[in-house]
């Protein structure tokens, strides 16, 4: 009976700790299953040096008409004002004379500023060659022959989306601007529209500052403007035309014509072509990235450096980047320009920043996105 009684309660205590064990086992966990998020990151291509930027000059321009001898001098204020009027009218004259002085030191120092001709003057102190009475001035020749441009690219462009961006400006004098921008890009393959419209945001409504519009198609060099249009806050509406048939970059703003170069891009696509280029051979951008920029006024070609990996914080949580800049260039513009791409986000633009060379700084970077391909 002892012995029976022993293996009986042996037996009980096996199965009670077996139940225990088996209930222990199964037990869902309370602990929520972690999620582990990873972003593409990328092997940066080995740095290869390039040859030294070309400038790209505009075409030769219509010869123009024989200058008009001058006038005979008109009389003097004085003495086609009655005595008695004299001191007032003096007085206007001399305030207007002052006004337009003015205006004219201005408008010299903005057509300065926006010509790269005039700025290599600037610095080489060349004077411009003296032109006779009545002499018609020679036109100005570019390079022997058309260009056929430089390093060509592969380029896989990424599919059409809408962009959301924070924009922060500090002045040079430390005013610190804050406002909203929207990006936007489209393609069907074969055509492409893009936009960037900019402005600040007040209490119960928003001013647009900048509007950019460019279309076009798309080519075997990637992006193909046609024509792009800028408008800015109290300024008239300007226009820049690839014409591809005629070979040229023509102007709204300007006389000034351009050799119109394979790759070429316009303000608003250049962002787009990059990303299109890191989409097809990251390799790419081992070496410079050069590329022909239509403005409202003039043509120039950007040189992009690869800075290197970054991670960035925007709304959308932390990103990794590749930085690309365009420092200034001595003699075309003196602003520094750098662009974020975002492998793991289809090589998207996601922060852009220009550098003024007063120092004021305009940040834009991506709060929200949107992929509107169907």
């Amino acid at each position: 009976m002892l012995c029976a009684a022993t293996l009986a309660l042996h037996y009980a205590a096996i199965d009670w700790v077996g139940g225990r064990l088996a209930a222990q086992t199964h037990r869902p966990s309370e602990l929520p299953p972690s999620l582990m998020t990873a972003q593409l990151k990328l092997s940066l291509p080995k740095r290869v040096e390039s040859a030294p930027v070309e400038e790209i000059k505009p075409l030769a321009e219509a010869p123009r008409k024989p200058l008009a001898r001058p006038k005979p001098p008109a009389p003097s204020v004085a003495a086609m004002t009655p005595a008695s009027m004299a001191p007032e009218m003096a007085q206007e004259m001399a305030s207007s004379a002052a006004v337009l002085a003015a205006a004219s030191d201005l408008a010299d120092v903005a057509v300065a500023s926006g010509q790269q001709a005039g700025a290599a003057q600037a610095q080489t102190g060349t004077p411009p060659p003296e032109v006779a009475q009545g002499e018609t001035p020679a036109a100005a020749t570019p390079d022997a022959g058309p260009r056929q441009g430089g390093r060509r690219y592969k380029v896989n462009l990424p599919p059409s989306a809408t962009f959301e961006l924070a924009v922060d400006r500090v002045d040079a004098d430390g005013t610190k601007w804050t406002g909203a921008a929207t990006m936007t890009w489209h393609t069907d393959g074969s055509h492409y529209q893009a936009s960037v419209e900019a402005g600040v945001s007040l209490l119960i409504t928003r001013i647009n500052l900048l509007v950019l519009r460019s279309e076009g198609t798309i080519d075997d060099a990637g992006i193909a403007p046609v024509k792009v249009t800028e408008k800015r806050t109290r300024r008239a509406e300007t226009a820049t035309h690839f014409n591809r048939d005629a070979g040229t970059i023509s102007f709204s703003a300007s006389e000034r014509s351009y050799p119109l170069l394979p790759g070429a891009q316009d303000k608003a696509t250049v962002p787009f072509q990059l990303g299109g280029i890191g989409r097809a051979d990251i390799n790419q951008f081992g070496s410079d990235v050069d590329i022909q920029v239509g403005e409202d006024k003039e043509a120039t070609m950007f040189r992009f450096q690869l800075v290197g990996e970054e991670e960035i914080d925007t709304k959308m949580g932390k990103l990794v980047t590749w930085h690309l800049s365009r420092p200034p260039k001595p003699g075309s513009y003196s602003s520094r320009l750098d662009i974020w791409l975002a492998p793991g986000l289809n090589w998207y633009p996601v922060q852009i920043r220009n550098t003024e060379a007063s120092g004021a700084l305009t940040t834009q970077t991506v709060s929200n996105m949107k992929m509107t391909d169907k």
